[in-house]
């Protein structure tokens, strides 16, 4: 150690000229798009004004499923929970005045990952922009949308392949780009333990990288910078001090898996480079104001511990569990960021956890327990042996039915929720709004006349032999992107590009995962459950049953699971099919099962529409007497325009209690038996 280094205080950092400096930042994002390309360009270059330094673009369900606008299943959710991509001529209305060249971009798509990379390239090279500029992620996690988030399109061998080709294509072309993003994120919210989330996203990372060498594209020099492009997305959870661990442990891990298993040498290639959203699980409708302190604490977790620290970080707004966040709750958020970053000294010291040894200990008992996970995973045949069989999805909702019996017995306490319950009402609800975003439904009009104008000004020769091009493609086992970037410039839509791979690779509906589950929860209320579910066998002839439906393109299944798992503690047959069901299906399958109650979840904001289709569907069967529960992000102003269609009962996340859940569906029910 030089004389100069002695003098060096250890506590601080210095530059190569020996003065004090900070950390650069992470990157500030909010996950944004909503309505229409031309209202969501309006809301990035005003986040951007604001201090933002990253794009995050949030794409609606018909976007994110592969599916035109103006296709019937996604009209009742267009442009309700991010913006509608159809064609090139959106994304040049989306990034209009925006520079992409000096973007760095996320955009969080998975089945329809390919195409929406195609496209920001077409883009790229209709401005003129040279593509190997482009910087940013593709989400592209195949796996956590089998697992928890829904938006898959194609079966698991066919997506791997879409996410393979990618990186193959993508290390040659844009080199700065992360042509995906394992993300565990989605993984927290469905349920996942610590030790869970790391060894169900690493056993990913593990499958994509087998799966990329057993396809010989790459010499090893190649594969190690391959090993270097992936990035995770991440969960970063209330427990901070475990999520910070948590994100230690990812680090180390990682390093083994990349050393170890791949022989990467290059300690540059083995970083564990990931991003964050905090956590949106734990957001309560109940007391939305305690919200904002839950995503400063949970932020706290992947930025205090420097060896650990995001690289990229966006945070939810205090009224997620409400509605979408308005330009100004986005605000608050990264406001809270800069604050952070800008005026704490949280950015000028090395990792001040560095020599814990209760750190030491907490991270060592995560790597042991995931480690333990990943080769029980690796055992059954790796990744995709484990989502076909059902058993990760199983474990998950084992997990959450644990987390729900936790809360309903007050064993996790959650403050406003079920401790603490009393407080004044919120002033951030007073507003005019009341403090929640509303979709203008005219914006639907204008992207429906860019799509319309799309069709009729394009070259039909050039998309039919885009489209035949791309088929060829996936059947000969050659490298789809060139063939997608071609359908892009050609103005082939988005429901287009997804159609002709789905006559070539099919569609794929994943285990449900309730399947023997219980909800582990026995008191008085659920024996006078069951002794309520008796005098209905005794009046209906037959167990009360429950159609579970999950209508739309929303594929956040939680609570429809725990519905399903509780129904059939306290007695009920239970009728659960999954995600991604028309009306039409769940009204069919209420009929063929002679149902006594059709339960309903919807989280993406078009319950008003689904309800018309619900309603409409009843009575066409000559059904209308099976009543309607409806249960998800549901804004008090609607409650009135649903009971008015003939919703029986409507369930928010206030409502926790899945007993008293319960107990109301049975008088539902048994209100119907009387009548």
């Amino acid at each position: 150690m030089s004389e100069v280094d002695r003098e060096r205080p250890r506590h601080m950092l210095f530059d190569a000229e020996g003065k004090p400096t900070r950390d650069k930042p992470w990157i500030f994002r909010t996950y944004a798009g909503h309505s229409s390309p031309r209202a969501s360009n309006e809301l990035y270059r005003q986040n951007l004004e604001k201090g933002q330094t990253g794009l995050s673009i949030a794409f609606d369900l018909p976007t994110q499923c592969g599916y035109d606008s103006d296709d019937p299943v996604a009209r009742p959710e267009l442009g309700k929970v991010g913006v509608p991509i159809n064609s090139l001529d959106d994304f040049h209305i989306l990034f209009d005045q925006i520079p992409i060249e000096k973007m760095n971009t996320s955009m969080t798509i998975n089945g329809t990952s390919m195409w929406l990379l195609a496209l920001y390239v077409a883009l790229a090279r209709e401005r003129g922009v040279d593509e190997s500029e482009l910087r940013g992620t593709t989400q592209n996690d195949i796996v956590k949308e089998y697992l928890a988030r829904g938006t898959y399109i194609f079966p698991p061998e066919h997506s791997l392949r879409i996410i393979a080709e990618m990186y193959e294509w993508c290390l040659e072309h844009v080199p700065n780009w992360n042509a995906s993003n394992i993300c565990s994120y989605h993984l927290q919210e469905a349920g996942a333990t610590p030790a869970q989330e790391l060894a169900f996203a690493l056993v990913n990372a593990i499958g994509i990288l087998d799966l990329l060498k057993e396809r010989g594209r790459f010499t090893h020099e190649q594969f190690e910078q391959v090993v270097g492009r992936v990035s995770f997305f991440v969960n970063s959870g209330i427990r901070f001090i475990e999520e910070m661990c948590k994100m230690r442990a990812f680090a180390k891990l990682w390093d083994e898996i990349t050393r170890d298993r791949y022989g990467v040498k290059n300690p540059k290639y083995r970083l564990f480079r990931y991003g964050v959203q905090v956590n949106s699980l734990g957001l309560t409708e109940n007391q939305p104001e305690n919200n904002a302190w839950r995503i400063l604490i949970e932020a706290m977790g992947v930025t205090l511990s420097r060896n650990a620290r995001c690289r990229a970080l966006q945070l939810p707004a205090w009224n997620e569990a409400l509605s979408l966040p308005r330009p100004w709750d986005q605000q608050w958020s990264l406001r809270l960021q800069q604050i952070l970053a800008y005026e704490t000294d949280l950015l000028e010291y090395p990792d001040i956890f560095d020599g814990s040894h209760v750190i030491e200990s907490k991270v060592e008992a995560l790597c042991e327990s995931a480690r333990e996970e990943i080769d029980k995973i690796l055992g059954m045949g790796g990744v995709r042996a484990a989502i076909e069989s059902g058993y990760m999805k199983s474990e998950l909702v084992r997990s959450m039915s644990e987390r729900m019996r936790a809360i309903a017995t007050g064993e996790l306490t959650v403050v406003g929720v079920n401790r603490f319950t009393e407080g004044l009402p919120s002033p951030l609800l007073s507003g005019d709004d009341g403090g929640v975003f509303k979709v203008d439904s005219s914006s639907s009009e204008e992207t429906l006349a860019v799509l319309e104008k799309t069709r009729r000004e394009r070259d039909p020769a050039r998309v039919k032999a885009a489209l035949e091009a791309l088929k060829a493609a996936a059947k000969n086992g050659e490298n789809m992107m060139e063939a997608s970037i071609e359908c892009a410039l050609a103005r082939v839509t988005t429901g287009e590009w997804a159609n002709a791979l789905r006559e070539v690779f099919g569609e794929y509906r994943p285990a449900t995962g309730i399947e023997g589950q219980r909800l582990g929860l026995e008191n008085d209320r659920v024996e006078k459950l069951r002794a309520r579910i008796g005098a209905l066998v005794d009046r209906l002839g037959h167990r009360p049953r429950i159609v579970v439906g999950k209508p739309g393109l929303d594929g956040h299944s939680n609570g429809a699971e725990m519905i399903a798992v509780a129904a059939r503690h306290v007695g009920f047959d239970v009728i659960y099919s999954g995600i991604r069901l028309t009306p039409e299906q769940i009204v069919e399958s209420a009929v063929e099962e002679d149902a006594d109650v059709i339960g309903v979840s919807i989280l993406s904001g078009s319950h008003l529409e689904l309800a018309d289709q619900l309603v409409a569907g009843l009575e066409r069967a000559g059904a209308k007497d099976i009543p309607l529960v409806f249960g998800g992000i549901i804004p008090k102003s609607d409650f009135a325009a649903l009971e008015a269609k003939g919703v029986s009962r409507i369930f928010t996340p206030a409502d926790f209690e899945l007993v008293e859940i319960m107990e109301q569906i049975i008088g539902v029910v048994e209100a119907s038996a009387k009548g």
